[in-house]
């Protein structure tokens, strides 16, 4: 009885006795269902040497294969798998994301359901079938006759109808005015895409005369397709490199992404149909049977579909925000010390922005109403740091990430490049930590003041009952003071992200022109206000937006964490200096030695983490959007490790070096040629 549940385990020997000692007549899937799964199980040769040895078993299951194939329109696989069906890239994750979970119903008199079917698990298929040798694919072909499969007109008209199909659809994506207007270069030229239909329409009329025509790789019809082929690509590739000088859409991303997918699709179909000898119909055949399962198997890939519509995104976001990056990474002394008086007037609102919070938390509200008021306190001050020219610590990182990418290539790196960022490393930080400095030297003081002069006016120490909150926040023991100051690091290279998504969305909808152009503004205010507005939003609306949005998350972090009853808050280095000293005010500072030690501590170890986490984050987007691969990222870091190593103080200290000229050098000039180009 202990055997009874035990399900039998089938090899593909018993599948091919029971289905093919006879010759199946059946368009029934469930026999090479069966025989597939099966024989993933088994080794291929010897799968092959059994069919050699049963020649009628043989014989049976290739006409069972080809009368399965017999009728069944292939152009779907080529077509639609693995190709972006949406213009939007929300609508195309939706539905990618619900075919995994609900497979969409297809034709079932077609080939693409016959291969969803078939294979429910294609990628595991496919990579069993690409460890065995080409020989025994070879000989596996010839045995089910299947081996001269192209030769078909048949399957030649599914593959130029497929063709047909994929230029019809780029040409309606390709003439969109938004496309267009992202490759002028070609208003003055014949669309490749509509000389590539003319070039299809010729070679289907001359196979509509003569079935049995064949493509060779000398055919004056081929070498032309493939011509307009590369025109195609070489439109795609001028759009995307014109992306950093108009800005781009997500819909347009998508189009063009789109386009670039039909155009390999095109290509790949084209060359199936080349025949420079009979060797080739067994080759192109193999082709055929291998695509139409690669294809299938990354159809409603997520993963591919996030990292091909996000990287040039991420690639422009990062571009648009590493153009004020030069001016967070200082060089010479002077610029130096420039710094430190910029962080200590940031130091200066930020200490009162730590008063003012404090305040608020008296305040008998709900707590959306404390999220409010503690998000317009910070989003306030940081809109103010900015706008007075001031720094506040830690938000350098976000911007300058992408300027230190510039230095390494998109194709190859040398030694020299990662020297060359190593440098600039020891430039941010050292940038970073006077900015620390000069932060937290006024914010830290400022507060007293501000507690003081209060007191002198109320009579009352304000701080007595927050102070042993305060101090407990700062002890990263008994509180989540580091796990806090990564979320504030989050924040940080998120707001990173808005300013250039913003700078990117102010250029593509070309808001500048249309403020200056704007009949209302110039009519009631003059066109001279209209340009200066123009001008004063291309240079500050991004870093406005960004502060602010900074602020929001900063300030209702924490009341939407009590909320959901979670222990969610933020510490920022240059609020906790300033918390640092209302606590210790609070307390007539009368703490514990511990309790002094461990809070100066934590004040600079929040702003590590802070630097560690916005930096890092904004480094891993500007490596994506460079295709810096892995290899790559763990060459830098060494050599970082051991620039620190040979140069420590040149990451704390302004001292001269030979490297920098050559490394702000290098940024300079990509940032000029980016803006000729823009001026061309």
């Amino acid at each position: 009885m202990r055997y009874f549940f035990i399900k039998k385990r089938y090899n593909f020997n018993d599948v091919l006795k029971k289905y093919f000692l006879f010759k199946n007549e059946t368009k029934s899937l469930d026999p090479l269902k069966e025989l597939f799964n099966t024989l993933i199980k088994e080794d291929f040769e010897v799968f092959l040497a059994y069919l050699k040895n049963h020649p009628e078993i043989s014989e049976n299951l290739g006409y069972y294969i080809r009368n399965l194939f017999e009728g069944r329109p292939f152009n779907l696989s080529l077509t639609e798998a693995d190709i972006l069906s949406e213009n939007a890239f929300y609508p195309e994750l939706k539905k990618r994301i619900l075919n995994k979970i609900l497979p969409a119903v297809d034709n079932e008199n077609s080939v693409s359901y016959l291969v969803d079917t078939v294979s429910v698990h294609t990628k595991k298929h496919l990579e069993y079938l690409k460890k065995v040798s080409e020989e025994d694919i070879d000989e596996f072909f010839r045995l089910l006759k299947i081996d001269d499969f192209i030769r078909s007109p048949k399957v030649k008209n599914e593959l130029m109808f497929s063709m047909n199909i994929l230029i019809w659809r780029m040409i309606g994506d390709v003439l969109d005015v938004d496309v267009v207007r992202m490759a002028p270069e070609y208003k003055n030229f014949d669309n490749p895409f509509l000389a590539l239909q003319s070039e299809l329409d010729f070679l289907l009329t001359e196979f509509k005369k003569d079935p049995s025509v064949e493509l060779n790789s000398k055919s004056e019809g081929y070498k032309q397709l493939k011509v307009y082929l590369q025109h195609g690509q070489e439109f795609v590739n001028l759009a995307f490199k014109n992306a950093s000088k108009y800005g781009i859409s997500n819909k347009i991303n998508q189009s063009l992404l789109k386009i670039r997918q039909q155009l390999d699709r095109v290509s790949i179909i084209l060359n199936l149909l080349v025949i420079d000898g009979p060797e080739d119909y067994l080759r192109r055949s193999k082709q055929l049977f291998f695509n139409i399962l690669d294809f299938k198997s990354h159809k409603n890939n997520i993963t591919d579909l996030v990292a091909d519509s996000t990287r040039l995104i991420s690639h422009l976001i990062t571009t648009h925000t590493s153009e004020v990056g030069t001016h967070y990474i200082t060089t010479n002394r002077r610029d130096y010390f420039k710094m430190l008086l910029k962080s200590s007037g940031g130091g200066v609102i930020v200490g009162a922005l730590c008063v003012l919070k404090m305040l608020y938390s008296y305040s008998y509200s709900s707590d959306f109403m404390h999220a409010v008021l503690y998000s317009f306190n910070y989003a306030m001050g940081f809109v103010m740091i900015y706008l007075m020219s001031f720094t506040l610590a830690t938000k350098q990182p976000a911007m300058t990430a992408a300027t230190m990418a510039r230095v390494l290539s998109e194709e190859h790196n040398t030694k020299k490049n990662y020297i060359d960022f190593a440098h600039l490393v020891s430039k941010l930080f050292r940038t970073q930590f006077i900015a620390f400095v000069g932060n937290v030297l006024l914010s830290f003081p400022i507060s007293l003041l501000i507690i003081y002069a209060l007191e002198i006016i109320f009579k009352q120490n304000l701080a007595m009952d927050k102070s042993s909150k305060l101090l407990l926040d700062l002890d990263p023991i008994n509180s989540k003071a580091i796990l806090h100051a990564c979320i504030a690091g989050f924040f940080l290279f998120i707001s990173g992200i808005i300013a250039g998504n913003v700078s990117n969305t102010g250029v593509f909808y070309q808001i500048p022109k249309r403020i200056a152009k704007n009949p209302f503004i110039n009519y009631f205010l003059g066109d001279k206000f209209a340009k200066k507005l123009s001008g004063y939003y291309s240079r500050n609306w991004a870093g406005i937006v960004s502060n602010f949005w900074f602020g929001i998350f900063l300030g209702a972090t924490a009341p939407i964490g009590l909320f959901l009853g979670l222990d969610l808050d933020i510490r920022h280095i240059t609020f906790a200096a300033g918390n640092f000293a209302l606590g210790l005010y609070g307390k007539d500072f009368q703490v514990t030695a511990y309790t002094f030690w461990i809070s100066f501590t934590t004040v600079f170890l929040i702003g590590f983490f802070n630097f560690l986490i916005s930096f890092g984050l904004s480094m891993l987007l500007a490596f994506r959007s460079r295709k810096v691969n892995i290899e790559d990222v763990r060459l830098i870091i060494m050599e970082i490790v051991r620039y620190f190593f040979n140069n420590p103080l040149r990451f704390f200290i302004p001292l001269r070096s030979s490297l920098d000229e050559r490394a702000i050098g290098l940024i300079k000039s990509k940032n000029t040629t980016t803006t000729k180009s823009e001026d061309h």
